[in-house]
């Protein structure tokens, strides 16, 4: 009997001791998938679509192309002769850049087409934000902290010569301030460089030029001068690449938001200092925010930037569509087109202001919501930055400590004990209310200058920004929270045009963020349970706002004033004859997108015939139901504001 306890207990000890082997192993193991286990797992509750259900009627009305704009295809290359540059030309230009992701991209563009207007080499522009000044890596030069230098050169090679320093002599009379320097707007015209700018470059051989307003030349440009527009297209679409590591993480980024084999939407808040105190929408936000915005709207009317009062009803800016839509009112109108909670919703743009506190809202009906932090490591972001110099933390920053000495030497010259209570001190200002930047608005009444910290992360924004533009540009649909404001290039606005260029009939939203205020109006008091004819009045709109319509809109709104949002058509081609179009039945404003579009060449109509074939039968079945959706839902199709009283016994609240 005890030789049996004896085998027992030696038996359980050896499995408790190979247990404890195998927990080990295990640990170790799957420790170096943590961080990647961490990455791939922040959605929750993903149905993994399958091939049935992509080729099903819901999942192609949420994420399939728009099938009226698949005649539009990308087409830069000159139409007409075109002279290549050459070396003996009237001179060099050099430029210095400054401003957000947005507005250095637009700035790079307009300076090709400024050399090129003025038969000028260019020199690589230096960008001032990310200028070795403001500490970042010594692996990187300004310009090519964010783009590739040798793939910029080369893919304007006939278009503009480009080198990346002055020759020495014209470095030194740099130095010395000898050639003259302008600070062009970005609506300069083609008068200004022909007569003012022309002839100092043909005497000095060198000018230099100091961008700050996102741009250096007027967007809209006349017909004879389209060749001019293609180059804007060629420059921003094709030369101006990121460099490898950017490319490499934004691609990373792109196929973790599409693992198991799931499509994503990117959505940009817009909700920028600078835009919302260009707008005056400081009401629509509380506390120490409403006060940053209108500080920076006082700084905006002292620099002649903004014309207007200090004091406006940001209100009336939200029902006149100046102010961007909230992230709660996205989310709304997301949920009315149908898309499930499980979407997954990338949001892009490096600075979002409010915080995560104005995102929670739109997280708590779409929990799949990720932005680079949750997507990417701190050592995969850190790997962009590259190695940089440790700064000496902010002064600011820093309570003051004072050692044990100090302390008991003010405690002996305290004088003799009982003493009397001292007044209660002010409550301190805490080092987490202090940092960010802003962090001054709780103890001065003027903004500081930046930081060298400050700096640095403006530098590492531009970067976050490239990473972002990757991620939306790629994305099945893309909606812009605040676009085309008026206030000069928009990250929006820019993705938009990429998308519009590259592939015209993915799934852009282009929202009338008038209308759809007066559409919110009207369901104030239950927006979360509106009536079905509101649901029906904001699926037709953003259906609308989809195809055609919606492009004609961004074409009347936006191609003034910055040309990269809406490259159509100079830039573009179809292979659908524009007299085909006109004659078509299905007319909707088709013919006045097509108009002045080039034909394709024979090589992509072939291949444009073999791709309808395909997906012949797919398209008929949307037509159909998109053409008998309004009767079954008994909207008119019209963009009317639907009244409450029209649809009271479908109103849930009764």
């Amino acid at each position: 009997m005890k030789s049996k306890i004896k085998w027992a207990a030696l038996g359980g000890l050896v499995l408790s001791f190979v247990s404890l082997l195998v927990h080990l192993f295990l640990a170790k193991s799957s420790a170096d998938l943590v961080q990647y286990t961490a990455i791939t797992a922040v959605f929750t509750d993903d149905l993994t679509p399958t091939l049935a259900t992509r080729k099903g009627h819901w999942f192609r009305k949420l994420w399939g192309n728009i099938k009226s704009l698949e005649p539009l295809h990308p087409y830069p290359n000159p139409r007409s002769t075109y002279t290549a540059a050459v070396e003996q030309n009237n001179g060099f230009i050099y430029a210095k850049i400054s401003g957000s992701f947005e507005k250095i991209r637009n700035s790079i563009v307009d300076l090709v087409v400024v050399s090129r207007l003025l038969n000028a080499t260019l020199v690589i522009p230096e960008i001032q934000e990310s200028a070795r000044s403001k500490g970042i890596s010594s692996k990187f030069k300004s310009f090519s902290y964010l783009y590739n230098e040798d793939q910029f050169i080369a893919a304007l090679a006939n278009d503009v010569i480009i080198v990346k320093s002055l020759p020495p002599i014209l470095r030194e009379a740099r130095r010395r301030k000898e050639y003259q320097i302008f600070k062009p707007k970005n609506s300069a015209s083609l008068s200004f460089y022909t007569s003012e700018v022309l002839p100092k470059l043909k005497k000095a051989k060198v000018i230099g030029l100091i961008l700050t307003d996102g741009g250096c030349l007027q967007s809209g440009l006349p017909p004879s001068m389209a060749e001019y527009q293609r180059l804007r297209c060629r420059a921003s679409f094709h030369a101006l690449q990121f460099r490898p590591e950017i490319e490499a993480l934004g691609k990373l980024m792109v196929e973790r938001l599409r693992a198991s084999g799931q499509p994503y939407l990117a959505y940009h808040p817009g909700l920028k200092r600078d835009a919302l105190a260009y707008h005056g929408c400081a009401e629509i936000f509380q506390d120490v925010h409403t006060e940053l915005i209108q500080y920076r709207r006082a700084q905006m009317i002292k620099q002649g930037i903004v014309n207007e009062e200090l004091n406006v009803d940001s209100h009336a800016q939200k029902r006149n569509g100046s102010c961007p839509l909230r992230p709660e009112e996205v989310g709304l109108m997301l949920r009315a087109m149908g898309y499930p909670p499980r979407t997954r919703i990338y949001i892009s743009g490096s600075e979002t202001f409010g915080g995560q506190r104005v995102m929670i809202p739109l997280r708590a009906m779409y929990t799949n919501l990720v932005d680079r932090t949750s997507l990417c490591s701190k050592k995969e972001l850190a790997s962009l930055v590259g190695p940089e110099t440790p700064l000496i933390p902010d002064p600011d920053q820093l309570l003051p400590v004072k050692s044990p000495n100090q302390l008991k030497s003010e405690w002996d010259k305290a004088g003799p004990r009982p003493r009397p209570l001292p007044p209660p001190p002010d409550r301190p200002i805490y080092r987490h209310e202090k940092e960010g930047w802003y962090g001054w608005i709780t103890e001065k009444d003027v903004e500081p200058e930046l930081s060298p910290n400050d700096q640095r992360e403006q530098a590492h924004r531009l970067l976050w920004d490239a990473l972002d533009y990757i991620v939306s540009v790629d994305a099945e649909v893309f909606f812009p929270g605040f676009d085309n404001d008026g206030s000069g290039p928009d990250f929006a606005s820019l993705v938009m045009g990429h998308r519009l260029y590259e592939m015209a009939s993915a799934r852009t939203f282009r929202p009338n963020r008038k209308y759809l205020a007066e559409l919110f109006n009207t369901t104030a008091d239950h927006l979360y349970y509106p009536p079905r004819n509101w649901t029906f009045a904001v699926r037709e709109h953003l259906n609308k706002s989809l195809a055609e319509e919606g492009l004609l809109q961004e074409y009347n709104l936006s191609k003034s004033k910055f040309f990269l949002s809406h490259p159509v058509p100079e830039c573009s081609c179809s292979t659908v004859k524009a007299t085909d179009v006109v004659h078509s039945e299905k007319n909707n404003n088709l013919h006045l997108l097509f108009e002045g579009q080039d034909e394709c060449p024979k090589w992509m109509q072939q291949l444009r015939t073999q791709e309808t074939n395909a997906d012949e039968v797919d398209s008929q079945e949307d037509e159909t139901d998109l053409d008998g959706q309004s009767e079954f839902e008994g909207y008119n199709g019209t963009d009317a504001i639907p009244s409450l009283e029209q649809d009271a016994e479908m109103d849930p609240d009764d």
